[in-house]
């Protein structure tokens, strides 16, 4: 297989584990939002911060798959998918009455990272 081949596999798997996530995100908002009308802004905003934090980790994986640098990258991943994304998910969060700060995010980005990673790897054609 060639690099632009393995490139685009990997990106098809981040992409499908990433409407994995999605199918189960947007639900349990809108039945949320049902139960408890009120939490409707702050539900917003952990979805919009959670897609936000979603495509950043994507983002990043995909560049250090094409640098050939994945493996042991963890820390240096996490300080990118920051760099990309806690400003807006702590302005987000923030305005919705989510009190936030680097750990909470670094929560919620390694959280993310483990609902992603969980998702089975498809066999390849």
């Amino acid at each position: 297989m060639s690099f632009i081949g393995v490139l685009e596999t990997l990106g098809k798997d981040f992409a499908k584990g990433l409407k994995f996530a999605l199918t189960y995100a947007i639900p349990v908002e809108s039945l949320v939002v049902l139960l408890f009308p009120a939490a409707a802004p702050a539900m917003a905003a952990a979805t919009n911060a959670t897609q936000l934090i979603q495509t950043a980790v994507v983002l990043v994986e995909q560049k250090f798959a094409a640098s050939g640098t994945q493996s042991g990258t963890g820390p240096q991943k996490l300080a990118e998918v920051l760099t990309l994304a806690e400003g807006t998910v702590t302005t987000l969060l923030t305005q919705a009455g989510i009190a936030t700060d680097t750990a909470y995010v670094t929560s919620l980005v390694n959280a993310v990272v483990a609902i992603l990673n969980a998702q089975p790897v498809p066999a390849t054609k």
